[in-house]
């Protein structure tokens, strides 16, 4: 028997101030139907317009070769400049302080490189426990690169007994008693796990005053909530393009250096031919002349066929503008959260992710209980064609992304779990 309520949804999705962008995207079908996507955290839905924007650069190589690095419709020499602008609105920076490149771990590793830059007495990293396991390999690998024990150099921040989130009080507390020994906090903006939405402002200010460089892992943050981070004044930050920025699976990712690192060169960096300044890149000198931009930290020629995803999803995002997605997001993730505690919580199931709307993104997890996380995400899409992932074995995550996710959705999510 399903939940009530399923018309309400409706009228609620009818009046949004906010109308879904779901026309856009490529919903997976189910049965002459579509899915409920629940799993945009993971891998957003393909925008429409991709295969044609990618068709253009297929014919420009087909027809032009290698001309078309500075014939073609987009030439592909410049082609990262395109992304500059959409790339800070995006994010809340500047525009030398951005540039799409790599994947996100390769550039945690290219900046951790710069701004990791530890001493006897100050080596330490901070994470979270829940880290995702690529950031903490990386911290780990860098720690040992650099000469120390990782199990001692790398700081796990744990909730404190019976909760399941991190209390921004409690991170400022460590590094304002403990700061003189750490190097560098690297934390995820909003946590892959359990959803949470750091407060980055104030614990990139805490940390700084302590005199501790403040890095962020944006890869569930952006796309999804609002960032300033030039005013938040974050010292770099890296984010992937896969999840709510639907650029398709492993697309070209984004870093964000603040300006104030931009020109000083007593940084160390690793550099490539893309680090050079563009003015004479193609002099083919063999020392850098050094470009005082976030493109210093570039290693190679942009990947065409990678990045024109990216263009035309940051192109759905300066239509709709990340400010408004985020009523949207509110409303859809707190529709979606009254289901549940209405008709799921007490069948074993628990929300792991804050109450607070302020403290988390477009995301819910819920720790199944007694059950395991994998057998109720198959259960959900074979029997109910809803589409979530498991982390772990208790964990199942639900994300109603605003620009295709529906109130009628998140009704067929609750309406799925109410019968586990």
């Amino acid at each position: 028997m399903s939940i009530p309520g399923r018309d309400d949804a409706t009228t609620r999705e009818n009046s949004d101030a906010v109308p879904t962008r779901r026309g856009d995207f490529l919903i997976p079908p189910h049965a002459g139907g579509e899915v409920a996507y629940m799993a945009g955290n993971s891998l957003g839905l393909q925008p429409r317009a991709v295969a044609d924007d990618l068709a253009i650069e297929l014919n420009d190589w087909a027809t032009l070769a290698v001309e078309a690095h500075v014939e073609g419709t987009h030439p592909w020499v410049d082609f990262h400049e395109f992304l500059r602008a959409p790339l800070s609105r995006l994010v809340g920076a500047r525009e030398t302080e951005v540039v799409a490149m790599n994947s996100l771990t390769v550039n945690l590793h290219l900046l951790m490189a710069s701004f990791y830059q530890p001493s006897a007495s100050r080596h330490r990293i901070v994470i979270e426990d829940s880290s995702f396991p690529s950031d903490s390999y990386a911290v780990r690998s860098h720690a040992e690169f650099r000469g120390y024990n990782a199990d001692e150099a790398i700081v796990r921040l744990r909730p404190r007994e019976g909760e399941t989130t991190l209390r921004t009080d409690d991170i400022v507390d460590l590094v304002t008693r403990e700061g003189e020994s750490i190097a560098l906090i690297m934390l995820g903006g909003v946590n892959y796990l359990t959803g949470q939405l750091m407060d980055i402002a104030t614990i990139t200010a805490a940390a700084q005053s302590a005199g501790v460089v403040v890095g962020w892992d944006l890869a569930h943050a952006a796309g999804n909530v609002p960032l300033q981070l030039h005013d938040w004044n974050v010292d770099f930050a890296a984010w992937c393009s896969y999840k709510y920025l639907n650029s398709g699976p492993g697309a070209v990712a984004g870093v964000f250096v603040h300006e104030r690192h931009l020109a000083d060169q007593s940084i160390p960096r690793l550099s490539g031919w893309w680090s050079n300044d563009p003015s004479n890149r193609f002099e083919m000198l063999p020392t850098l002349t050094p470009v005082f931009s976030a493109d210093a930290w570039q290693l190679s020629n942009p990947p065409i066929l990678g990045l024109a995803p990216v263009l035309t999803s940051l192109a759905i995002f300066d239509s709709v503008g990340i400010a408004t997605l985020r009523e949207r997001s509110l409303r859809l993730t707190g529709y979606l959260n009254q289901l549940l505690d209405a008709h799921v919580i007490d069948r074993g199931f628990t929300v792991v992710t804050p109450s607070d709307p302020a403290a988390r993104g477009a995301q819910l997890s819920l720790d199944v209980g007694e059950r395991d996380a994998r057998s109720v995400t198959r259960a959900l899409r074979h029997d109910h064609a809803v589409i979530a992932d498991a982390r772990g074995e208790h964990v199942i995550r639900l994300a109603p992304v605003p620009l295709y996710c529906t109130y009628d959705d998140c009704w067929r999510v609750a309406d799925a779990l109410a019968t586990m």
